[in-house]
């Protein structure tokens, strides 16, 4: 890793550290203000969204996506509920291999500027079958959220990224949050991410054009901002009871992961029991950045965290998975 930032919230007081650096060209430290990509946690935004729509009784979460974004996914597929989107119970087929190397830094980095448009990302799952009947197993999937952004905008007549401003980062005042869109560049203080290369040096990857992730993991935030969001949305400052609910509902005790462990995924938020304490909350990854946030439901517990990895293996789970050993300790 290369920088690491963490805060931690509750009733015993609130603390937040940083180690290693933004820039290792300047050498400059990490700071309070520093911003980052966030990944997946994206998801989180997009699901409140989607909630408060269904909180206005502008969609159902029961009906089928397939009435709600007619003719974008083949007519053959069974119905696909918009709570199956949100809670990666929908069974779509995998994508394809990427047009590079996953395996390869020097590839990703040659492709780190293409483009996708978020059609082509759900065009990308309508060949082959179903993996499994929707609703009968869960198994995490980004493409979910593709297709839960793109009825965002199909429902409100905005870009998914303009209704999250207007509904979420204006009205907490979260202004160092942001959707990037097309733009790969962070603007502002932030913290750089660099990839390992086969050579061993470390590329600066910062600038990534993120359209592959789209509503599924493009945004920028900070630990301050992050905090505060997490804070409202468990406060009910952003959706009235009964949508909340839906984000601490996880699918029937017989609807499992596909590698049979039980389910993890509720509409928007995922959860972990350590040491008795069960948290709720959602990680991201982007290449060189990994972070989280998480709480307990009642928040005597909230963390938000932030590191940079400098390549994708089974070492980010163990990093996170200490942090929340610490945060669940009595």
């Amino acid at each position: 890793m290369t920088a690491a930032q963490l805060r931690v919230s509750g009733s015993a007081g609130q603390w937040y550290g940083t180690e290693g650096v933004a820039d290792r060209v300047t050498g400059r430290g990490v700071q309070e203000r520093d911003t980052f990509r966030i990944g997946s946690i994206t998801k989180v935004f997009v699901a409140t969204v989607v909630l408060q729509l269904a909180a206005e009784r502008r969609l159902s979460p029961e009906l089928p996506v397939q009435r709600l974004l007619p003719g974008l996914l083949p007519a053959e597929f069974p119905p696909i509920t918009v709570l199956q989107l949100l809670n990666h119970t929908s069974g779509l087929p995998d994508e394809p291999d990427p047009p590079y190397d996953p395996s390869s830094p020097e590839d990703i980095a040659r492709h780190r500027y293409d483009r996708w448009t978020p059609e082509q990302l759900v065009a990308r799952v309508t060949h082959g079958p179903m993996k499994f009947t929707p609703g009968t197993e869960q198994e995490y999937r980004g493409i979910n959220y593709v297709l839960l952004a793109l009825l965002i905008e199909r429902l409100t007549g905005c870009r998914y990224g303009e209704v999250i401003a207007h509904r979420i980062l204006r009205p907490l005042g979260l202004r160092h949050t942001s959707v990037p869109g097309n733009d790969p560049r962070i603007h502002g203080p932030h913290v750089h991410g660099y990839m390992r290369m086969t050579d061993g040096s470390l590329l600066d990857i910062t600038e990534f054009q993120q359209s592959a992730a789209w509503g599924e993991g493009e945004m920028i935030s900070h630990t301050g901002d992050l905090d505060r969001f997490l804070t409202a949305l468990f406060s009910g400052e952003l959706l009235p009871p009964h949508e909340l609910e839906r984000m601490f509902t996880l699918p029937p005790e017989e609807v499992r992961m596909v590698d049979g462990s039980p389910a993890r995924y509720a509409a928007g938020l995922q959860t972990v029991t350590m040491n008795g304490i069960t948290l709720w909350g959602k990680t991201g990854e982007q290449y060189g950045y990994c972070s989280a946030v998480v709480a307990t439901r009642d928040q005597q517990r909230r963390a938000v965290f932030s590191f940079n990895p400098t390549r994708r293996d089974a070492t980010q789970a163990q990093v996170s998975q200490r942090i929340g050993e610490a945060l669940t300790k009595a």
